[in-house]
This record gives structure tokens, C-alpha cells and sequence, in this order.
């Protein structure tokens, strides 16, 4: 394998309105281009935008999701990575011919669609139906997977990933900033937001505490270096509907450092260069060659009923389940 370039993103995406999230994907995706990038992955959901979703029907989500890969916006997705030379990853609503709606994030390059996965642990809307497959695809000799968001706080999931082969792992989100059971979690008061230019250190505050990166950094890094992987995390920067989010896009080798991240208060792309000698260099290679499977295959395979129970808090605080399953 040769070397590798991407880019990750955070930008302030507008709900619902894809041509305008396209249009800020394209301008990224040119620049990143021009900085000689390989590939630029966006967050969950960058094409349509996501927590407004929760507000959604049933018809009205059938309308924002598109078919895969015949959709309006993977043929616009594709002009981009074509006029820029570059593979473009970017997330929205899918639906199939059974109508069934999906959580999706796709990669593209300049001849059409890469590779597609749908979140296996989707919960913003009650009418998304669970993906039921890992995804690995060829990215300039790399072998890459995705998982989404949550997806990626069930530890099984990256290292699943991990064995297939993906030396990448890219992972959208929109999180952080929003309360949970967690302590010091909760949402970032918008008017900072809107002060930001004024007074960027109290937004900061927020931003870097607590509700938004230190409670990041608690995991994202250890799912690089467990396993031996390069991860992208993507996040969107300023309002998503009613919430803001704090962005800090960035790009993990598999020592668990951070080789690049979006640091400013608004729409930014940073790039790092991936080496394939680190792949075996770090602990994780060792630690996956050490495994017994033998001691331990049957208690992780065991029958299991999955519960999913997620609390989704309001802007004015107020909670409501939404999704359960058994």
C-alpha cells in the first residue's frame, strides 16, 4: 500500500436542504482536492441533515430518502468526486423498493458508488430499519469499512470490522452536546453560538468540556488503538435543527494519536497523511494476533436478545423513548 491523504469535515448543515449541504460538500471536496487529498469523508447524514428527522412521518421521511445508488444525490455525490478527482463520503436517508427506510452513508468515486452501509443501530426515527451487514471496500489499495455513529459504541462492531480486514474505519457522526445519564453531559447554550465571533472562549469552554470532546476522548482513541486502525471521525459544527453540535472532525492512527483535527468555529477540513507501516507497528496488530478465540467464541456468540432503548432529550429538555427493541 502506498501512502494515503484524507480529509475530514465539519460544517453546519441546514435541514432537509440538500442542495444547499451538497453545495458546501462539493466546495470542501475541491479544496481538499487541491491540497492533493485522496478522499474526504462528511458526517452522518451530511446530505439531508439529521435531528430534524426525529420530528418526521413515516411519508415525510419516505420523502427525504433516496433510492441507492440511483438517487439524485449520489449522481450529484459522483460529479463531485469526478470534476475533483476525488472519493467523496457523505451519509443520507435511503429507502429500497419495499419501502423500507435506512440510516446510510456511502463513498463514491468518480465513476459511481463505492460502497454503501446502512447503521446497524439507527434510532432518530421509529420507521428506520437496521442495516444487518458490515461493509469493507478498496480505497487506493486500503481495505476501509464504516460504521455510524452509534454504531461505533458497541465495541463488537469495530472489532468485526477490524477482522474482515479494514486498516480505516470511518466513522460519521452528529454527537456530543446533548444530555444523557452521563455526568457533565448536556446541551450548549445556541446564543454562544451565536456570540462566537465576539466571545469564542466561552463557546470553547463548552465545546472542549465535558458535554462535548473530553467525554470523546474517554473512547474514541482506544477504538484506534485496540484495534490497529486508522479512524476518521466526522462531525457537524453549529446548529442541527435545534441542538449544536461542536464538530472536532478528526483523523486517528492506530497509536491512538490524533494526526489532524478541526479546531475552528465553523466549516473546515483538515488532512493527514496515512502510512501502512503503522498497521504493524502498534499494539493492536500484536493484540489481534494474541487473541483465543477458543477461550471465548461461544460466550460473545451466545444467544442474545438485543435491547435498544434510547432516550432522546428535547431542546427544552424534556425526554421521550425513542425506539425499543427486543
Amino acid at each position: 500500500m502506498d501512502k494515503l491523504k484524507i480529509s475530514t469535515t465539519q460544517f453546519e448543515n441546514r435541514s432537509g436542504d440538500k442542495e444547499f449541504n451538497l453545495s458546501r460538500i462539493e466546495s470542501l471536496a475541491r479544496e481538499a482536492s487541491l491540497e492533493g487529498s485522496h478522499a474526504i469523508a462528511f458526517h452522518e447524514c451530511s446530505v439531508t441533515g439529521y435531528s430534524f428527522a426525529r420530528h418526521l412521518s413515516r411519508e415525510e421521511m419516505t420523502d427525504l430518502a433516496e433510492f441507492i445508488p440511483d438517487g439524485s444525490s449520489i449522481r450529484r455525490l459522483t460529479e463531485i468526486a469526478s470534476k475533483n478527482n476525488i472519493y467523496v463520503l457523505a451519509g443520507l436517508f435511503e429507502k429500497d423498493i419495499e419501502k423500507k427506510l435506512y440510516k446510510t452513508y456511502v463513498c463514491v468515486d468518480k465513476n459511481g458508488l463505492v460502497a454503501s452501509f446502512r447503521k446497524l443501530h439507527p434510532f432518530i426515527n421509529p420507521s428506520l430499519t437496521p442495516g444487518d451487514s458490515y461493509c469493507l471496500f478498496d480505497l487506493n489499495g486500503w481495505k476501509c469499512g464504516i460504521l455510524i455513529c452509534y454504531d461505533n459504541n458497541i465495541i463488537e462492531n469495530v472489532r468485526a470490522t477490524t477482522l474482515l480486514g479494514a486498516n480505516i474505519i470511518f466513522m460519521p457522526h452528529v454527537t456530543m452536546c446533548t444530555p444523557s445519564t452521563r455526568p457533565g453531559a448536556g446541551f450548549v447554550d445556541p446564543k454562544l453560538w451565536d456570540n462566537r465571533e465576539t466571545d469564542p472562549t466561552s463557546l470553547r469552554l463548552e465545546f472542549d468540556g465535558m458535554k462535548g470532546r473530553e467525554w470523546l476522548m474517554k473512547w474514541l482513541p482506544s477504538r484506534a488503538y485496540d484495534n490497529g486502525i486508522y479512524v476518521v471521525f466526522s462531525n457537524p459544527i453549529g446548529m442541527d435543527d435545534d441542538q449544536l453540535k461542536n464538530g472536532c472532525s478528526m483523523i486517528i492512527d492506530p497509536f491512538g494519536d490524533i494526526l489532524a483535527e478541526c479546531r475552528t468555529l465553523g466549516d473546515c477540513f483538515v488532512t493527514a497523511t496515512l502510512t501502512p507501516q503503522k498497521l504493524t507497528q502498534a499494539g493492536g496488530y500484536r493484540y489481534i494476533k494474541a487473541r483465543r478465540p477458543d477461550l471465548y467464541k461461544d460466550i460473545i456468540g451466545q444467544p442474545h436478545s438485543p435491547e435498544q432503548k434510547v432516550i432522546w432529550f428535547n431542546s427544552d429538555q424534556s425526554s421521550r423513548v425513542v425506539k425499543k427493541r427486543h
